[in-house]
């Protein structure tokens, strides 16, 4: 038996990824934009057209952010590219700072001064070995380190704290982040969730933290991978808002809409179970929730 989906649940009406990721509303163009990491393939839905168009790669396509001049930011498996939906060219900007054989590019985004922030996921996943990386004025520098799988990028509705997590661990850190520098500093544990024990049910287990969305109210909303729920944090890390999905693998929020009210969730579905597919046919789709608090406005980043 399939699980339904809720009410206040919509679902957009394109075949479902492998593992869609990074979600991101293009203000400009009134579109969503999202990444099927494995699949290797960068998406654009319009809402108001219904129009659906992809573009397909030879490697993961692992986060992208809109950039000024009408081209987006991407992190690949194989690097960072600026790449234009217009033609379909990507123009490279940086090499991976890492080898690609064992860890690639995943979550990123803009900073609200336009650099392009994106943090790593070390493959082998038996030791803290991912780091987050920034790029700004034509090179890609280290900033962070310490996590094995980088997630949960964010930032603050003033711009001075920061957010990111280690999917892994199962933690949220915070930091005290400088606009000017582009620097962070003060890291701490913000939100720790419990880990999963081997053998435990998924009905008993709430998650790990994945990617995340700031709103106007500066409440972290944060997919919880295997939890099959979003939740909304306050900005001292205090439970708001619990949202239960049909899906068990929730990837990243993000906010869109002429209004910025609506949430658009992406998902998972590679090697899940195939009871738990048959039950959640959902899996891999993007899905839709409107909420009262409309979120922040997509930062777009400098190519150069």
């Amino acid at each position: 038996m399939s699980t339904a989906i809720p009410d206040d649940i919509g679902v957009i009406p394109v075949a479902p990824s492998l593992l869609g990721e990074s979600p991101v509303w293009h203000a400009t163009e009134r579109s969503l934009y999202w990444c099927d990491i494995p699949g290797h393939k960068l998406n654009r839905f319009n809402p108001a057209s219904g129009q659906h168009d992809e573009w397909a790669f030879d490697t993961d396509v692992a986060c992208c952010a809109p950039a000024l001049g009408g081209e987006l930011l991407l992190a690949l498996r194989t690097g960072l590219v600026s790449f234009d939906p217009a033609t379909g060219r990507s123009r490279p900007l940086a090499k991976p700072p890492y080898d690609p054989t064992i860890e690639r590019f995943n979550d990123g985004k803009a900073d609200p001064q336009g650099r392009m922030w994106a943090g790593t996921l070390y493959e082998p996943r038996d030791r803290a070995a991912a780091a987050l990386y920034c790029w700004a004025g034509g090179k890609l520098t280290r900033q962070a380190e310490g996590v094995t799988t980088a997630n949960g990028l964010a930032w603050s509705p003033d711009g001075r704290t920061a957010y990111w997590s280690d999917t892994k661990a199962h933690t949220i850190y915070a930091f005290d982040f400088d606009p000017v520098l582009g620097t962070l500093s003060g890291k701490r544990v913000w939100v720790q969730f419990p880990v999963k024990q081997p053998g435990m049910d998924l009905a008993d287990y709430g998650g790990r933290p994945d990617g995340a969305s700031v709103d106007a109210e500066g409440c972290y909303w944060v997919a919880m991978f295997e939890g099959a729920r979003v939740l909304r944090l306050s900005p001292r890390g205090e439970l708001l808002r619990e949202v239960k999905l049909p899906v068990q693998c929730p990837t990243m929020p993000c906010f869109g809409g002429p209004d910025l009210k609506t949430l658009y969730i992406t998902t998972g579905r590679e090697n899940r179970p195939a009871e738990e597919l048959a039950r959640m046919p959902w899996a891999g789709a993007v899905l839709t929730l409107r909420v009262d608090v409309p979120g922040l406005p997509a930062n777009f980043a400098k190519a150069g």
